[in-house]
């Protein structure tokens, strides 16, 4: 039987079962619908599978992905010979594992110092809020993190970043006046000055339709290379959970302006669908280095493809 709480092939550690229970939490919407699809008997035929790709699909997978789930779920029927519904969950499991693993390559932030991580994402994604997370993580990890106020357009920006940087206690270079590149120069240099192993840079939100300020961010990218010659290390797109298809659309928009490194997807705690990192999988893979569930600060976690797939396929019933 597929072990959904299985030790991490990674870490080797069993997951936090207060982590688990927030994600399955978060993921509830899709899991109580494939639960009970699962759970209510009956053989494995055609209408079953209708149902299962209207699941999928309105778990914001998205057409071609879940085609290519149905695809290779049928395979295993025909292969493992099975003909009971319950017997899908475990077949699906394996499938989404299959997808979803490739993009579980956590972040290594140790061949430079000091490694300039460089955070983007449309408005409202929850870019500030992963950044006081991800500094919690990385001292964790036994990192020393300096902030860059990079965010220079949205007034309480400057003063949220101030904010996370007391709870962990970590340096946050910022002005008063001044563009987003000039700010983000100054940290990385006094980075240098001060042996910071990491600088996590936040940036202003933008939507992908202005041309514009997708061009402003590339000079942002440009400077930060001046400042440091192969920086930056990472370009990390956050995500919101619910915005489901549209989150796809942001990474290749993204992708093509920065060459996106890694994924941040946030807010798995509210009602997130879950399926949009299937739909990434499938159609602009792209490594998802973390997960956010929740507003603490321990609330941000490197992407596990098992832990995903056992919450998003909920409790058995």
């Amino acid at each position: 039987m597929f072990s959904f709480l299985k030790k991490s092939e990674k870490t080797g550690e069993k997951p936090a079962e207060g982590w688990m229970a927030r994600l399955r939490s978060g993921l509830a919407r899709t899991g109580s619908q494939l639960s009970e699809l699962f759970g209510r008997g009956g053989r494995i035929d055609e209408e079953l599978y209708e149902e299962l790709e209207t699941i999928l699909i309105t778990a914001d997978v998205g057409m071609e992905a879940t085609h290519s789930l149905l695809a290779d779920l049928k395979r295993q029927v025909r292969e493992q010979k099975l003909s009971e519904a319950g017997e899908l969950r475990e077949a699906l499991a394996h499938c989404l594992v299959k997808l979803l693993k490739p993009l579980a390559v956590p972040l290594k932030p140790n061949d430079h110092k000091p490694f300039v991580i460089m955070m983007v994402g449309v408005n409202g994604a929850g870019k500030t809020t992963s950044i006081g997370k991800l500094a919690k993580y990385l001292q964790s990890q036994g990192l020393s993190v300096l902030l860059a106020a990079g965010d220079t357009f949205r007034a309480a920006a400057r003063e949220q970043l101030m904010t996370w940087g007391e709870r962990n206690d970590v340096t946050v270079i910022a002005q008063q006046s001044g563009d987003s590149a000039a700010v983000i120069f100054d940290a990385v240099h006094a980075a240098e000055a001060r042996g910071i192993d990491v600088v996590l840079a936040d940036t202003a939100g933008r939507l992908t339709t202005q041309a514009h300020l997708m061009e402003e961010i590339k000079k942002v990218k440009r400077v930060i290379g001046k400042a440091l010659p192969d920086a930056p290390h990472e370009v990390l797109l956050v995500l919101d959970a619910n915005t489901g298809q549209n989150a796809l659309s942001q990474v290749k928009a993204f992708d093509t302006a920065l060459g996106v490194t890694g994924l941040i997807l946030t807010k798995l705690d509210g009602t997130a669908k879950g399926g949009v990192i299937a739909a990434i999988a499938r159609n602009h893979p792209i490594p998802v280095r973390f997960i956010g569930v929740g507003e603490g600060l321990d609330d941000l976690r490197p992407f596990v493809a098992e832990e995903f797939v056992g919450a998003l396929l909920g409790e058995p019933a």
